[in-house]
């Protein structure tokens, strides 16, 4: 992101992704004019996650877990919902190895709490293996979409999305 980038648009399109059944497509998809020049590159290969590796030395994060949620996120989350923050937030999980974008909000939620419920060194270490892969797909979306002509996602629910978040944003 740049530097001061607003937040109000992530804000308000992470709202409607929690109520909207549809796949929690990134701004990103969308040529967000927040990321700095190559920033579509460090998002995809994962290298922006990359300073939180102190996070994890310092005890504050786990190599594998939920994706921790800004206090925002948070302040919308239904009781059920908050069960996914119980555990350490992770770099990786077993919800980015098993869909991600491609799944709804309530599907990540309920990845996060079978992940909760089923935590071990091995799942951990599978999740692990299995992030590689999951990464190299990423980029391989982002360099697609970066092509002229081309767009991630479903254009269907990018459209009713962005179409939404204009309707609900407050006027200037």
């Amino acid at each position: 992101m740049k530097l001061s980038a607003e937040t109000q648009t992530h804000e308000h399109y992470f709202e409607q992704l929690m109520r909207i059944d549809c796949p929690m497509t990134k701004l990103d998809a969308f040529s967000d004019p927040r990321l700095a020049p190559f920033g579509r590159i460090l998002r995809a290969s994962g290298l922006d996650e990359l300073p939180q590796i102190f996070n994890v030395l310092c005890g504050e994060m786990s190599l594998v877990g939920s994706r921790p949620c800004t206090p925002n996120e948070f302040a919308h989350y239904e009781p059920w919902q908050r069960e996914r923050v119980n555990g350490l937030p992770g770099l990786t999980g077993y919800w980015q190895v098993n869909g991600k974008n491609k799944t709804t909000f309530n599907e990540m939620i309920a990845m996060d709490l079978f992940y909760l419920k089923n935590m071990s060194i091995l799942l951990d270490l599978k999740i692990m293996l299995k992030t590689c892969a999951v990464i190299a797909g990423q980029l391989f979306e982002s360099r697609t979409a970066a092509q002229p002509g081309r767009q991630g996602g479903s254009p269907r629910s990018q459209t009713t999305i962005l179409q939404t978040l204009a309707e609900s944003a407050p006027k200037i």
